[in-house]
């Protein structure tokens, strides 16, 4: 018989753990730089052992982009899930729209934590080139899988479909940090993003 009390129990104190790993992380590379932080600091931060650490991430660039794999999974997701009227820009925008979502509500970081974090790569060279390659990794994965979901796009309309997208809202994003503005804000920044660069991927069908 499986003991599904204690299997649940174990998974909440692993999320727990997670967690804190991610959040003593975010908070010394913000108070002594990425390359500063040993993870010996992070573990001891989060009251675990450097093994334990390694349980969960492999390197410190790990804990940054702790969520990216997770993102991709949405974004297919949207892709597998659209509406058989769906055009391509209306899958772009609700990949968009889950994205932020998820961003506010997902239980293991609080939004200013990821402003920090964007913060963080920035101004760190090190995440900024982990950074550089994960984007031309996802948006090249998200750009295969639009092009298979809507085969009328060729590779060219595909990719410049997704890179205007999200390059679009990260670009915006990043164009209002450092301006006190709230959470509520910075979401109205990335949707204004979309929503302007709707109107050249409607073209699209």
């Amino acid at each position: 018989m499986v003991d599904s009390g204690g299997v649940g129990l174990r998974e909440r104190k692993k999320q727990r753990t997670r967690r804190a790993l991610i959040e003593a992380a975010l908070r010394l590379f913000d108070e002594k730089g990425f390359d500063e932080t040993t993870l010996a600091e992070i573990a001891a931060e989060a009251d675990v052992s450097t093994r334990t650490f390694f349980s969960y991430f492999a390197s410190k660039e790990d804990v940054v982009f702790y969520d990216s794999a997770r993102k991709m999974e949405l974004a297919i997701a949207s892709l597998a899930d659209r509406a058989p009227g769906d055009s391509p820009a209306d899958v772009l925008l609700r990949i968009v729209e889950d994205s932020l979502t998820w961003l506010t509500t997902y239980e293991e970081l609080a939004f200013e934590d990821a402003e920090l974090r964007m913060r963080l790569v920035l101004k760190e060279p090190t995440l900024q080139a982990r950074a550089l390659v994960m984007l031309l990794e996802s948006q090249t994965a998200l750009a295969w899988a639009l092009r298979e979901a809507y085969p009328q796009l060729d590779p060219v309309e595909a990719a410049a479909a997704v890179g205007a997208m999200f390059g679009a809202v990260k670009l915006a994003v990043v164009a209002v940090l450092g301006h006190d503005l709230s959470a509520e804000q910075l979401l109205s920044t990335a949707r204004r993003a979309a929503e302007i660069t709707l109107t050249g991927l409607r073209s699209l069908g």
